[in-house]
């Protein structure tokens, strides 16, 4: 479940602010390895990276920007992890079992496994991280993801203490989740973020600031040792790490650059290895000039625009839909963004296991006939020609979110008489402003799956959903949400998301807009890529060939 204000960055998915000030560790002295010059013996092989924007956190249970799981992911590692096709793997644990009709999962952790500093890793670690993850005190907006498991919901209501969780310890590596209902999805649940582990020792020092460079502990692959604002991440190999796999990589930079002319300005100079993006405008170009470095491919992730339903105007459900039926996504795929990516008019991507696409209760209306019904829908809620709506759209900085907002404005303006005022605002502003409702009523945002399901798409527009930022509130969509939870027979299960999704739509509390692909340059000197559904990727799974890169 990512927000990815990029996220999309969904995503991703999707990215709340609650921003650590690891961003004002102090400044390093200069290191090699800088963008542009050749890489000196002791940082080995060197990988450099495109960032959309500085980090939210680095704390892996308070980040929900879905770039910056990339980041987690190199850093450390939970109890399962993702193969390069995106299905999940045995990562710090080495396996499990499934007791209980899918109601008990029992993780054995893989011996040998070292914090970067030098410490086990223990099955404690993980038990203590997922109570922390849940812990209202935590601010985690992720935690809710965990609600399969027993007691999540009550203890993110503060309704009872962490302690309940259903995790425990029952030996030194040895791990055990128990479930409220089935969860089949578990496993890829697990390699997201807000189920990896913090070193405890470290938290307890330095408390919020353990995500610090210089004070960051991690269990994965890589250790951050520089992190300086708006210029670059710096990660090095774990000494410590060892699953019995070879690592290529040795040093990887991170460059955050929000605006995807940049990485491609970087890119064309030879100071970016990967981007994670393209400028949409400038596809055709790059197609030309780059031709295979371009990888497009299929992505589970929605962008959307997002109404405040619990502020006047958009609490009128007749209003949000009448926005969302004057909206022209075949023309806003092909014209605007043009990179192959496919009209939304549902909240779960097509292709997802087990579920049919939906759609609104409008689709099927002829053109004329849905103008109509905009006009008379817009009317009914108190708007004319000499007393439009107006409207502030929020977007974060970035030439495609630029593009797509001034788009839908003309859109709306010129079937409705909408009078839209697009406003844009830097990544973490946007996200910061994102959590008082009382301060807008139309935002861009986007989602990224975490793992194969709908419900990870549906999930975060129940009532109590911590990511539910429109507000709405439907008992009859939670009760369906919960029935689904709790089916085991797949079929029945699907069709019970399938009528949630269906009523969700019908009032309209996001307008999605497309259906993501994912982008990126890859310099041909870069092995081992393989584009993924989920768009994680994991520095791990990479090698550089340094003689054709030229050093």
């Amino acid at each position: 479940m990512t927000r990815r204000p990029r996220r999309t960055g969904i995503t991703a998915s999707l990215a709340v602010a609650l921003v650590l000030v690891a961003g004002c560790s102090e400044s390093p002295a200069p290191v090699s390895g800088e963008p542009g010059a050749a890489a000196q013996p002791a940082e080995g092989v060197v990988f450099r990276r495109g960032l959309p924007g500085e980090p939210d956190s680095l704390d892996p249970h308070r980040s929900e920007e879905a770039a910056t799981h990339d980041v987690l992911r190199d850093l450390f590692e939970g109890l399962t992890a993702e193969a390069q096709g995106g299905e999940p793997r045995p990562a710090a644990a080495s396996g499990w079992t499934v007791e209980e009709d899918g109601r008990l999962y029992r993780f054995s952790l893989r011996p040998g496994g070292r914090w970067s500093n030098g410490d086990p890793v223990v099955a404690e670690d993980f038990a203590a991280s997922l109570r922390r993850a849940v812990d209202p005190a935590t601010g985690s907006a992720y935690s809710v993801v965990l609600s399969a498991i027993e007691n999540v919901p009550e203890i993110v209501a503060g309704e009872r203490p962490p302690s309940d969780l259903g995790v425990r310890a029952t030996a030194e590596l040895e791990l055990e989740i128990r479930l409220s209902q089935p969860a089949p999805y578990l496993p890829g649940l697990l390699a997201n973020p807000v189920a990896f582990p913090v070193h405890r020792p470290s938290l307890a020092e330095h408390g919020p600031g353990f995500a610090r460079a210089g004070k960051l502990v991690s269990n994965g692959p890589y250790r951050l040792t520089h992190w300086v604002v708006n210029d670059r991440l710096r990660l090095e190999r774990n000494p410590y790490y060892d699953d019995g796999r070879p690592l290529a990589i040795d040093t990887v930079y991170y460059h955050p650059l929000e605006e995807p002319s940049a990485e491609l300005q970087r890119y064309r100079a030879g100071e970016l290895d990967f981007t994670e993006s393209i400028p949409n405008g400038r596809f055709e170009w790059i197609r030309e000039q780059f031709g295979g470095q371009l990888v497009v491919a299929p992505y589970l992730a929605v962008y959307y625009y997002m109404f405040n339903t619990t502020r006047a105007p958009f609490d009128d459900a007749g209003l949000r839909s009448a926005l969302s039926m004057v909206v022209d996504r075949t023309l806003l795929t092909e014209r605007i963004t043009g990179v192959g990516e496919v009209p939304a008019y549902s909240f779960v991507p097509p292709g997802v296991n087990g579920h049919t696409v939906q759609r609104p209760p409008w689709f099927e209306a002829a053109p004329a006939r849905r103008l109509a019904e905009a006009r008379r829908l817009y009317a009914a809620a108190g708007f004319t020609d000499e007393s439009p709506l107006k409207v502030q759209l929020v977007y974060n900085t970035g030439d495609n979110h630029k593009r797509v907002a001034l788009a839908v404005a003309s859109m709306w303006k010129e079937a409705l008489g909408v009078e839209v005022e697009p406003v844009n605002m830097e990544l973490k502003v946007m996200l910061e402003r994102r959590r008082d409702r009382s301060a807008w009523t139309v935002m861009r945002l986007g989602w990224v799956g975490d793992y194969d399901d709908a419900y990870n798409f549906l999930e975060i527009m129940r009532s109590d959903h911590g990511q539910n930022d429109t507000g709405f509130a439907d008992p009859q969509y939670d009760r369906l949400l919960d029935l689904a939870a709790a089916e085991t027979d797949p079929t029945r299960r699907s069709r019970l998301l399938e009528e949630a999704e269906q009523l969700m739509l019908a009032q309209a509390p996001v307008l999605p807009l497309y259906f993501n692909v994912t982008k990126h340059l890859v310099q041909p000197w870069v092995e081992g890529f393989e584009p993924n559904i989920l768009d994680h990727n994991y520095t791990r799974y990479l090698a550089i060939d340094t003689e054709a890169r030229g050093y």
